[in-house]
This record gives structure tokens, sequence and C-alpha cells, in this order.
């Protein structure tokens, strides 16, 4: 959709518990608020472009996605990031895409992840298996 310019909007909603997000300024003190109050914060609700320098350890998946969505970039992809008390053996990323004449499309991938962790356990298996196709590609960067 990117490439015709018909994505109209994309949303990646990232779901960790406090302790598997390495955040910073006033994203941390409300990540500690999060802990003390054991209640679901909203810790950012804009775009990916100012999330990344206030999370960088955990913007990996939002960042990429705005790369794919270039029509939109790291200014009109929208990123929210919750901390979640409750979520200790879990990160949830919700995507929803938005394109022409009302067409929308949601996700939710639920990853296990140790108590603590910034990556899931299955993104280690998703990021080899992506090394294992790039042997048959032709040089350079592939979003497929």
């Amino acid at each position: 959709m990117a490439d015709f310019g018909t994505l109209k909007g994309l949303t990646i909603t990232m779901i960790k518990h406090p302790n598997s997000l390495k955040v910073l300024g006033e994203l941390d003190e409300l990540c500690q608020r999060a802990k003390k109050t054991n209640t679901p914060t909203v810790l950012f609700d804009g775009p990916v472009r100012l999330l990344c320098p206030l999370a960088p350890n955990n913007v990996n998946t939002m960042a990429g996605a705005a790369i794919a969505a270039h029509n939109l970039g790291f200014d009109n992809t929208r990123a929210k990031l919750i901390a979640d008390p409750a979520l200790t053996n879990w990160h949830i990323v919700e995507i929803e895409v938005t394109g022409p004449n009302g067409f929308s499309t949601k996700t939710r991938r639920e990853n296990p992840a140790a108590p603590g962790a910034v990556t899931g356990s299955a993104t280690y298996m998703s990021f080899l298996a992506s090394i294992v196709q790039s042997f048959y590609k032709p040089p350079g960067i592939s979003i497929s």
C-alpha cells in the first residue's frame, strides 16, 4: 500500500511489563508510576520519530514499520507504548493499518517473554529466519 500511496494510517501499539521497558525522561517517571500503582499506563501516544530517542531499546518494531510505511514515515506512523504490570510473561504488539474507502485491518501478536526481557523469546527465531532468507536475496536491503 505504501508503494502505491494508498496507506492512510499505521499504528503500532506495544504493551509490556514496566520492567521490560528501557525508557528515558518523562516516560521513565510514568513507567515507575505504573509499577507503584499496579495499573496499565500509556507512556506514549504519538509519532514514532518522537518515541525513538525516549525508548531506543524498545522501538525496533515501530521504526521498522515506519520505514516500510515509507509514504507515512516516522512522522505519520503512530506509536503507542503501554506499561502493564499484569503482563509478566508476554509482550504484545498490535498493528492497525488503514487505507482507502474505509479499509482497515488489525493484528495482535503475543510473544512469550521472560520477566524483564526487552525482547520476546519468539523474536530470536524470527530474526534468524530473516538472516537465513537473506542468503537467497540479491545484495541490499529487502523488505518483504
